[in-house]
């Protein structure tokens, strides 16, 4: 997979292309690798299910924010490695104390109707974002960049009008912390910081967003959307860079069925799509250059309900224990998903930077031992075959989803006599449900919002708003909260992980792996960011 220097992709495109008037998306061949392009620059890929919103401050999904990614443009990027680079910001100053933040807006940013992007786009962004009105499900996000005044805020204490950010003029925005945050840049790349433009969304409210009404100011603009269908983004002229984008458009089909899917991109209608549990290897061997597995920063797990409104069994830990030690995920990770995925010992992904797993005495154990002290444990709890343990296990419709339910389920019967139900919903109503802990246990996943290990271990913070299992633990709060400003947050982490291994709040499962089957004409895909934060401006298509 070739990956481009944008620097010098803008030096070629200046020198040898623009002079004779061509664009890049117009362009023979690619101005740094030489290759053929393909004369029709449209990138199509599989989406699973619907997105949860188009806008940047309510978008919650993974999907939903690599379509915001297009449509909008923050201060900070990423590059094709996940290092940082300028967005909106040209760069900007910290103070002594590491209190302050300057960013440095570029001139020639706009939105798609023309009128430039100004500092107060951001503070109106950063203020709504905030805004217990707006209810954003990333509202805790915010405050986990340590913004002055956000946490108050959010909880209705002070207006959004105190938050710690500032327009010193239209491109100077200053943003003050409450206490240091050594990765608060790299929280910039983020969708929910992305800028809004206050009057759109004054004008049209909710419905500020549709197709005929929004105005954004990233790389694409959206030009068609249908929900549960399709969604089309399609180049932004207006766009600061749009002359060093050689992609012109990028749809995503809602797909559910990942055969489906799979079918039709054998058949050409889409360029990448995901390998459908246990057939990587299968088709690594039918299309060594199309099927391809990287590792990726997110964890796939379940979570139980710790709330008033869960099971009293799950109260108590031994029980949860049991469970957790009772699920192969050998076989879930080899034999089910199959795609180079690595079974987890651990709720945060070895993948992060500087992160190093803790070793646990359920790794260190072979399966015959965890099942047999998972019976010792549920025993003692007092189920048995006379007291058998239920409840219901609650996912998202999808094929691998519900594979791995019923594996896990049989495991539990087979190993425990649990005797746990099923429950499959549609994406939407599966967030809403497991938002309002209306739930025994319930599929999860995340993927790092930023690289470090505190965007996973802050999920079942108690007041996270994504601890869907409302899991509280004083001292687990505590150790995140000195690892915030913390210069070795390793000891910190590790003895967070222990936590998590010994009250057991949640049962990790696997960590992921980027698997897909991607057409070789897609370049530039980045498969060194493990992130998988990606930019349809970044990719082009060849000629075949």
């Amino acid at each position: 997979m070739t990956r481009i220097s944008r620097l010098t992709m803008t030096a070629l495109l200046s020198s040898t292309m623009l002079v004779a008037g061509i664009t890049a998306a117009t362009a023979a061949t690619h101005p740094e690798t030489g290759e053929e392009l393909a004369a029709d620059q449209t990138f199509t890929y599989r989406l699973l299910d619907d997105i949860s919103s188009l806008d940047p401050q309510i978008v919650e999904d993974v999907d939903g924010s690599a379509v915001s990614r297009d449509l909008f443009e923050g201060l900070m990027n990423q590059d094709e490695q996940g290092n940082l680079e300028p967005g909106v910001a040209t760069g900007y100053d910290v103070s002594d104390d590491k209190l302050t933040y300057t960013f440095h807006l570029r001139e020639n940013a706009v939105w798609s109707n023309g009128d430039p992007v100004t500092a107060g786009d951001f503070v109106f962004a950063w203020r709504r974002a905030v805004d217990p009105a707006t209810a954003s499900p990333y509202q805790w996000f915010m405050e986990l960049m340590s913004i002055n005044n956000a946490k108050a805020i959010v909880a209705g204490e002070k207006s959004p009008e105190e938050l710690g950010v500032k327009a010193i003029d239209d491109r100077t925005f200053e943003v003050t912390l409450s206490t240091p945050l050594p990765y608060f840049v790299q929280m910039t790349t983020h969708s929910t910081t992305f800028p809004a433009p206050q009057k759109v969304v004054e004008e049209f409210g909710d419905n500020w967003t549709r197709p005929e009404n929004i105005v954004s100011n990233g790389a694409y603009v959206l030009t068609e959307y249908r929900p549960g269908e399709r969604i089309v983004r399609e180049r932004n002229e207006k766009y600061w860079d749009n002359e060093h984008t050689i992609l012109d458009k990028t749809v995503a089909l809602v797909i559910n069925d990942e055969n489906v899917a799979l079918t039709r991109y054998l058949a050409g209608e889409l360029d990448r799509t995901e390998v459908p549990a246990g057939q990587f290897k299968r088709l690594q061997q039918e299309h060594p250059e199309e099927a391809i597995s990287f590792p990726r920063l997110c964890n796939y797990y379940y979570t139980f309900n710790l709330s008033d409104s869960g099971p009293e069994a799950f109260k108590d830990p031994k029980v949860r224990q049991a469970l957790s030690l009772a699920v192969d995920r050998d076989i879930i990770a080899n034999n089910i998903k199959g795609g180079g995925e690595p079974p987890a010992y651990s709720f945060t992904p070895e993948a992060v930077a500087g992160f190093t797993p803790p070793k646990s005495e359920m790794a260190s154990m072979s399966q015959p031992e965890r099942d047999a002290k998972a019976k010792e444990l549920l025993e003692e709890a007092g189920y048995g075959p006379e007291n058998p343990l239920s409840f219901e296990v609650m996912y998202n419709t999808d094929e691998a989803h519900e594979k791995i339910a019923v594996v896990m389920t049989q495991m539990w019967k087979q190993k425990l006599g649990v005797q746990a139900s099923l429950a499959n919903m549609e994406w939407k109503v599966f967030l809403d449900t497991r938002g309002r802990q209306a739930f025994d246990m319930a599929r999860g996943a995340w993927c790092g919002d930023y690289n470090e290990a505190s965007t996973f271990l802050d999920l079942i913070q108690s007041d996270s708003g994504y601890n869907d299992g409302k899991y509280s633990n004083p001292e687990y709060d505590k150790l995140l909260e000195e690892a915030k400003t913390s210069s070795d947050t390793t000891p910190l982490y590790t003895a967070a992980e222990e936590i998590i291994a010994t009250d057991t709040p949640v049962i990790p499962i696997y960590h992921y792996a980027g698997v897909y089957m991607m057409d070789s004409d897609v370049g530039n895909w980045p498969v060194e960011n493990v992130e998988q934060n990606w930019y349809s401006r970044n990719l082009y298509k060849t000629a075949e």
